[in-house]
């Protein structure tokens, strides 16, 4: 039997556009990917200056936001993939966003583990 095999190849980001509901991604192959913001919490929080600041990373293969921390993959654009930070490590985040603290994922962890007692 004969099996073929296709390589599929992730088109880069080139462009990004936060409005106040939608994530719109232009890729560098003519598609635009737009999914709902809401799908990404630290997106929603933001201001819309952190939202504006967006970097392309990996050769055009992901999108990062470094004010928010939060980074975003084509592949998960296009799968339709949400944010999967958990409910209490999102809490932790915005509470210091809040406060005015730049918080990072690894900051997030270690209070956690802390938090349940190093478990």
């Amino acid at each position: 039997m004969i099996t073929s095999t296709i390589e599929a190849q992730l088109p880069e980001a080139q462009e990004v556009s936060v409005t106040g509901d939608t994530l719109k991604a232009e890729l560098a192959d003519g598609r635009a990917i737009s999914v709902p913001l809401a799908w990404y919490p630290r997106l929603v929080h933001a201001t819309r200056e952190d939202r504006d600041n967006w970097e392309i990373i990996g050769d055009g293969q992901g999108i990062r936001w470094p004010g928010l921390d939060e980074d975003l993959s084509v592949e998960g654009l296009i799968a339709g993939r949400p944010s999967k930070q958990s409910q209490r490590s999102f809490k932790r985040w915005l509470e210091a966003k809040r406060a005015g603290r730049s918080v990072l994922l690894c900051d997030l962890t270690a209070a956690g583990r802390e938090s349940d007692g190093g478990k």
